[in-house]
């Protein structure tokens, strides 16, 4: 059943409430929607962090946990489905979200030799800019329709074979 696959992996309530960058939603935090898992918390998490998860900026972890906050899901889920993009994988992802802007927008891709420096981002943004973003916007949706409809199916199904397996007995 995907309620018990998941909750093996989530983190704990309290820790994530002590977390010092979350202090800023107070409150806010001691909603029990926010820690609920269900079909429609699971699959709404899913769609916030992969979606985040191509968002070409730091501090994706409270971008997520705000809109998670927001729009009532499920925080730690939310949280931790950012980190697909993670120091080993955002390379790959952001330069493939990088040739699809480009390609999207009819642009020939720009060729050049990757350093990891301010310098580097400071000069190449001005020429990769738009194509990343909409790569990474055009990315971060089909990703977050996908895991939505993804979870939303695959919760079904469980329910769906739990069921038949009861009737059975």
């Amino acid at each position: 059943m995907p309620r018990k696959f998941i909750k093996r992996f989530m983190p704990d309530r309290e820790l994530i409430k002590k977390q010092k960058a979350l202090r800023i939603f107070g409150s806010l935090l001691y909603n029990p929607n926010l820690w609920c898992l269900n079909r429609r918390s699971a699959a709404g998490a899913f769609a916030i962090g992969l979606f985040i998860a191509f968002v070409p900026l730091p501090s994706q972890m409270i971008m997520s946990a705000g809109l998670a906050v927001l729009c009532g899901v499920n925080l730690p889920l939310s949280i931790a489905l950012v980190w697909v993009s993670n120091p080993i994988t955002m390379p790959v992802l952001f330069y493939f979200a990088y040739k699809l802007g480009a390609w999207v927008l009819s642009e020939p891709p720009t060729h050049f030799h990757f350093e990891l420096s301010w310098q580097f981002l400071y000069e190449q943004m001005s020429t990769i800019a738009t194509p990343l973003l909409v790569g990474c916007m055009i990315c971060g949706l089909v990703c977050a329709v996908i895991g939505y409809f993804g979870i939303h199916g695959l919760w079904r199904y469980s329910v769906v074979r739990s069921w038949q397996k009861r009737q059975l007995r």
